[in-house]
């Protein structure tokens, strides 16, 4: 059963940082895509960033230059530094796998499993 538990989340001021980490277990692909994802009240899904089992980013242009994913394949753990926080970034921001990688964007924020979330609150 794939299990995903993000944590990190919090309040912060506008310009700070904050680390969100997504411990993944269950699963054994050899190929993979796995993302973040946030969601505002009221507004659409969007994707954040992603990285495939190649070690390939991909990054929203909104939060590119401030934002880098990473996984550390020996703890099965993902990881999203959020650097320069605006208040526009505040969401609840999602960890989310799936077992292939073919087209691993984070403009593709479709996953088949994801996590519980985490709340991200920016204060201006």
């Amino acid at each position: 059963q794939v299990q995903l538990v993000e944590s990190g989340g919090g309040s912060v001021q506008a310009g700070g940082s904050l680390r969100l980490s997504c411990a993944a277990s269950g699963y054994r692909w050899s190929r993979y895509c796995m993302g973040w994802f946030r969601q505002a009240p009221g507004k659409e899904r969007e994707g954040v960033a992603a990285i495939d089992s190649d070690g390939i980013t991909s990054y929203a242009d909104s939060v590119k230059g401030r934002f880098t994913i990473s996984q550390d394949n020996a703890k099965n753990t993902l990881y999203l530094q959020m650097n320069s926080l605006k208040p526009e970034d505040t969401a609840m921001y999602y960890c989310a796998v799936r077992g292939d990688s073919f087209y691993c964007s984070a403009g593709r924020p479709w996953y088949t499993y994801s996590g519980q979330g985490t709340q991200v609150t920016v204060s201006s």
